[in-house]
């Protein structure tokens, strides 16, 4: 087994530095294994028990927020993508939208962080129109599962944990850690590290219960000192108060901000209301002193649950949402899973969400993310009934993974003049990569001359001089498909006059099947001949401007009359054509540790399933700029018959960080040898060479003396 070395909490070291491997020396092409079936010496709250699937956990008591350590942290919950930069950044939005993920308890499907076979999971995917996620459960202290995490800092959304006191106990733990500066700081200075470690953005601090007047009046103190540690070791975080207590200590939800809970507010980033306000209260904070240069951060609460006396709720909730920004406040969307969790028929779920989203979009804001070349993606929301690569059925089961969601699109249903429509919408039936593509769809009028335009992303995105753009994707018949982009020129940028440059419609030119960029795109690439689907390739020179929209252009075929059209988007890309090359990185110091041996789902021998299981833990170094995921194989090379030749290269698995848990894995019996191979998938597309795959051997054999 693996053994454990010390790194200091304030450290944030890389996953494969917490833990070593077992015995292999990195000189060795392989090592061996002694089967044993003892039960996993694994720590349960990091791994499930049966399986040993990594999982992510809330902490529950005080004493294990003080006895944290960095060495005995999850390394699989560390979150593998850093916050992507948005245009207009956080800091410069008058009205910002937060939604507070409370689901049915959390720590549901999205605690396995390596994805699950869940067959109707409940995902989020309209990221483009909220600035702030906060994962919300009634443990203690909650850190946000990583896959959410991941795909909220793909697309520049901010995350939050939580902590949360609550009735008699929770008065108890604010007493205990708010007794003194020396028990708050060390608390702060756990939150800190928490957040700086598993690599989420900040906290809404929620106590819902009474204080004593010492306790109330170190929590304003523990608020400014946790809010400015969070400043000093987490860029971009925040700290938000929720309206609870009141500065005598009495537990009292005042449903704005006041005089009675400014001195909150005063410590930190931010205000969320309860739920219950009126408009009236909305008038009155607007002319309060105390709102004076902050109104945008102040998130005024919304229960999409309706709960109590409140503003609209469920498929109202756009009714409180216009109320909020007609007095320019920020919100604060609070359960919106309700259109999972009241909605029976969980197989419509995509519907549902679209159509709530769709309610509020009037008065949310669409944000460009400011991501650099490449650009990619296959539109996969991070669940499915299938999961597909390169246009074929790999796998025919549902699963669960948010990690493996790509940067969304807009979602959305537009009526076109003379009855004709437009609507774009995630669709599993079939897809390029992942659980689904984008579908569009609709009716262009017979009186409709131009093209129809269907906004897809919204960015903000230097170009070079030369940029090679892809579109994989699947039209019906009587329609031409084409990629329109939108940029600004820069020389006519200056500060303080960005929205006032409107940006133009550029068209990149279709480039033929055999000229050079096309041949050397398809040489890195395997080929562009996937069954059934269209690959097209065009190229935009332009220089000095900036990407703001990417749409797709779609212009009836043939003469004047009512055209009902769909088109299937797997995959779209944006290259710079200078730098068309494989990278020359190689994966480095793939190593076995933490093997556990189980027969069936148990660890005893006698167990009802007579197949042999592995479980391990695989951990590597390549750079993760360059990579977009890993797919991790395995094979046999040798086993107790000599006759049997080695087998082919099967898949155990996708990972999203530079390590992968295998788990519950059916192998030859033993004495036998099998390779475990890591395949970098790089971000571009780009096929790398065998060569620079990693691998290890692992020979296992019984153990005579059981």
């Amino acid at each position: 087994m693996a053994s454990h070395v010390d790194v200091n909490s304030e450290d944030k070291t890389d996953a494969t530095r917490l833990e070593s491997c077992v015995d292999q020396p990195m000189d060795s092409e392989s090592i061996h294994e002694v089967i044993q079936f003892i039960p996993s010496p694994l720590p349960t709250r990091h791994y499930d028990l049966d399986t040993t699937e990594p999982i992510s956990y809330g902490l529950q008591t005080l004493e294990e927020i003080l006895s944290w350590k960095g060495s005995e942290a999850n390394p699989f919950n560390v979150a593998a993508v850093p916050l992507v930069p948005r245009e207009p950044p956080l800091a410069s939005c008058p009205c910002r939208t937060l939604v507070s993920h409370d689901m049915m308890g959390g720590y549901l499907d999205d605690r396995f962080i390596q994805g699950t076979a869940a067959e109707s999971p409940f995902a989020f995917y309209h990221w483009q129109l909220i600035d702030i996620f906060n994962y919300f459960t009634h443990n203690l202290v909650t850190v946000p599962p990583a896959v959410w995490t991941n795909a909220a800092h793909k697309h520049g959304v901010v995350v939050l944990g939580t902590l949360i006191t609550e009735w008699e106990d929770g008065a108890a733990t604010c007493e205990a850690f708010l007794k003194d500066e020396e028990s708050y700081r060390e608390v702060a200075d756990k939150l800190v590290q928490l957040s700086y470690c598993y690599g989420f953005d900040g906290w809404l601090v929620n106590i819902e219960n009474p204080l004593s007047e010492g306790a109330v009046k170190n929590m304003q103190l523990f608020l400014r000192y946790l809010t400015d540690q969070m400043h000093g070791r987490v860029s971009g975080s925040l700290v938000l108060w929720y309206d609870s207590v009141i500065e005598n200590g009495s537990l009292k939800w005042q449903n704005e901000l006041n005089e009675s809970n400014r001195m909150f507010f005063d410590a930190c980033d931010g205000f969320f209301t309860n739920y219950n306000w009126t408009e009236q209260s909305l008038e009155w904070m607007s002319d309060y002193s105390g709102v004076r240069g902050r109104r945008a951060d102040i998130y005024v609460g919304i229960d999409v649950f309706a709960r109590g006396t409140v503003v609209g709720g469920m498929f109202e909730t756009n009714k409180a949402l216009k109320v909020i920004r007609k007095h320019s406040f920020s919100a604060a969307i609070f359960a919106p899973g309700w259109v999972y969790e009241t909605q029976k028929a969980k197989s419509e779920f995509r519907d549902n969400q679209d159509k709530f989203w769709a309610l509020l979009s009037d008065d949310l804001y669409v944000h460009g993310l400011a991501s650099s070349l490449p650009f990619t993606s296959s539109f996969c929301q991070g669940f499915g009934n299938t999961f597909f690569w390169k246009g074929q059925c790999e796998r025919k089961r549902c699963w669960f993974n948010l990690s493996a969601q790509e940067v969304q699109p807009l979602y959305y249903h537009t009526e076109l003049e003379g009855h004709g429509w437009l609507r774009s919408r995630g669709c599993p039936e079939d897809a390029w990569s992942g659980g689904c593509s984008l579908l569009l769809e609709g009716l262009i009028p017979a009186t409709r001359t131009p093209p129809v335009c269907a906004k897809i992303f919204s960015l903000n995105v230097a170009l070079p001089s030369k940029t090679l753009v892809t579109l994989t994707y699947k039209p019906s018949a009587g329609i031409s498909v084409s990629v329109e982009l939108k940029t600004r020129e820069d020389s006519l940028c200056f500060p303080g006059n960005d929205q006032d440059v409107k940006p133009t419609s550029v068209s990149p030119v279709l480039l033929e099947e055999d000229q050079d960029v096309v041949t050397l795109f398809s040489q890195l690439c395997g080929g562009l001949n996937p069954e059934g689907w269209t690959v097209r390739c065009s190229v935009l020179e332009h220089r000095g401007c900036t990407l703001k929209e990417v749409g797709i252009s779609i212009r009836r075929d043939g003469p004047p009359r009512a055209m009902p059209f769909s088109c299937r988007l797997g995959e779209i890309r944006l290259m710079d054509v200078s730098r068309l090359q494989r990278p020359t990185e190689r994966v480095l110091g793939l190593c076995v540790s933490d093997v556990v041996w189980l027969r069936g789902a148990g660890p005893a021998p006698d167990s009802a399933s007579p197949h042999l299981r592995l479980n391990a833990t695989l951990r590597w170094a390549f750079p993760m700029e360059l990579v977009h995921h890993f797919r991790v194989h395995w094979r046999r090379l040798r086993g107790p018959d000599p006759r049997t030749p080695p087998g082919q290269l099967s898949l155990a698995g996708q990972a999203y960080a530079p390590l992968f848990r295998v788990t519950e894995l059916v192998v030859p019996e033993a004495p036998s040898l099998l390779e475990l191979v890591v395949e970098p998938v790089i971000r571009n597309g780009f096929l790398l060479p065998e060569s620079q795959w990693g691998r290890r051997r692992l020979s296992y054999a019984e153990d005579m003396a059981q």
